[in-house]
């Protein structure tokens, strides 16, 4: 009888400790709590930080100086600006459709059609930013009523610019184009000149340079910035503020709608942008948006 008793009772004692071995732990609440994995949760808590997108986009000047004024807006928003400054128009476009460049800004649309038909390239706009009014400059003549029989007047070399140019001589009435003639007017769709302009053909960056050799020049408003004149206040006569060349931001269809590019378009037409163009150019630049 004792062997049997002392093993009833080891058996109650083996449930008891067994019993207690696999009771939850309570709260202060009395509720039970649920094992924790704390690593795990450390893991949930700290998301992972995102990842930064580099975006190389090539410009002239002034566009190049309204990227540097986004950059670091930009970058709080995980872009990270890389700008690239040329001082010439076809490399920023080769350079975008060999992926070269991410995207660039410094064309209107006229050009930009003009060289993918030219290049066989497919190049496309994102978004227009800002309109640079066209001008004529002189170091000889204070106005157009000064401008001399047999001038002579550089314009840029590229058929959109080129007959931009021409364009802008007609409607100040210094010569007249045949009918139907537009963005890509040439001097052989001059039908009149009356004050016997002798009108020589440039790279367009060249104009600014040329101005002690020509009597006046139609020259776009980066380069004429860069060289230190003012559209405003130095140029004999302008286009008006109703200008169709839209500058835009230009990339490829691959890449056009990425989140990247999409948040760079986006920071170009911000009213902070509006602001800045306004209060650094003057009325040489006007936004559009």
């Amino acid at each position: 009888m004792k062997k049997w008793t002392l093993s009833l009772l080891t058996l109650a004692l083996v449930l008891v400790l067994a019993a207690c071995g696999n009771k939850p732990a309570n709260n202060s609440n009395g509720a039970a709590e649920a094992p924790q994995n704390n690593a795990g949760n450390a893991e949930q808590a700290a998301p992972a930080p995102e990842e930064t997108v580099k975006l190389v986009v090539g410009a002239t000047v002034p566009h190049a100086d309204i990227l540097k004024f986004i950059a670091p807006q930009l970058k709080e928003e995980g872009v990270e600006l890389e700008i690239k400054e040329f001082t010439d128009y076809v490399q920023p476009n080769v350079q975008v459709f060999e992926k070269q460049l991410d995207a660039n800004y410094f064309q209107h649309q006229p050009y930009l059609d003009n060289q993918n038909e030219e290049n066989k390239m497919d190049l496309v706009s994102v978004v227009g930013v800002h309109v640079e009014p066209f001008g004529a400059y002189s170091k000889k003549y204070k106005s157009a009523d000064e401008i001399a029989d047999g001038a002579k007047v550089a314009i840029p070399n590229d058929p959109t610019n080129g007959g931009r140019a021409l364009l802008l001589l007609e409607k100040q009435g210094l010569i007249k184009l045949k009918e139907g003639a537009g963005i890509t007017a040439t001097k052989a769709d001059i039908v009149e000149n009356p004050k016997n302009f002798n009108i020589i053909e440039l790279e367009a960056a060249m104009l600014p340079r040329q101005l002690d050799e020509m009597d006046f020049a139609l020259i776009n408003t980066n380069y004429a910035i860069e060289a230190g004149l003012n559209p405003i206040n130095d140029s004999l006569f302008i286009e008006d503020k109703e200008s169709p060349y839209t500058n835009l931001l230009v990339s490829r269809p691959d890449n056009k709608d990425s989140d990247a590019i999409q948040k760079l378009a986006k920071a170009l037409t911000s009213d902070e942008v509006r602001t800045f163009i306004e209060e650094t150019y003057e009325g040489a630049l006007v936004p559009v948006f």
